[in-house]
């Protein structure tokens, strides 16, 4: 898994998506417990919400596995990744866990093929929290996940 600045990463998919099976991105909301992902459409132009993989310190091969299946099943050319900058664009203490994150999936050597950015994600969880408000959700685990896929179509969406 290579970093990418995130014009490389677009570019990338623009070039790809010229070849018979259109290159997609996926879109992940990186918390400490879990990681929302979203999937571009396969002319990058709407983000759909995918699932919640759950983090933990042991589960970093499983994680790498299920994105490898995903890669394969999607034809994704790589991961827009949330990173939580501060409203003056620097680095926030919560972005130690983001590039935590990245840097074991890259150690795991099973998505070498696959190139990643991070992209802005300030606001995202806040905002689909409000819009998700209204539907009163009780069960707190479904609201949790709910807001983690739905930040992630956040992320992807808007880059």
């Amino acid at each position: 898994m290579r970093l990418l600045q995130a014009e490389e990463l677009f570019r990338k998919v623009l070039d790809g998506g010229s070849k018979a099976k259109a290159a997609r991105l996926l879109g992940l909301d990186v918390g400490s417990k879990y990681v929302g992902l979203a999937v571009s459409d396969e002319k990058n132009r709407i983000a759909l919400p995918l699932s919640v993989l759950s983090r933990t310190k042991t589960n970093i091969n499983l994680m790498a596995d299920d994105f490898k299946t995903l890669a394969s099943k999607y034809s994704l050319a790589g991961f827009v990744v949330g990173y939580p900058f501060n409203l003056h664009g620097q680095h926030s203490p919560d972005a130690v866990q983001v590039r935590l994150l990245a840097g074991e999936l890259c150690k795991t050597g099973k998505l070498d093929d696959l190139c990643y950015t991070y992209w802005d994600e300030n606001f995202t969880s806040k905002c689909v929290e409000a819009l998700l408000h209204p539907l009163n959700l009780k069960n707190r685990d479904e609201a949790k996940t709910m807001t983690d896929k739905f930040a992630a179509v956040c992320i992807l969406q808007l880059q």
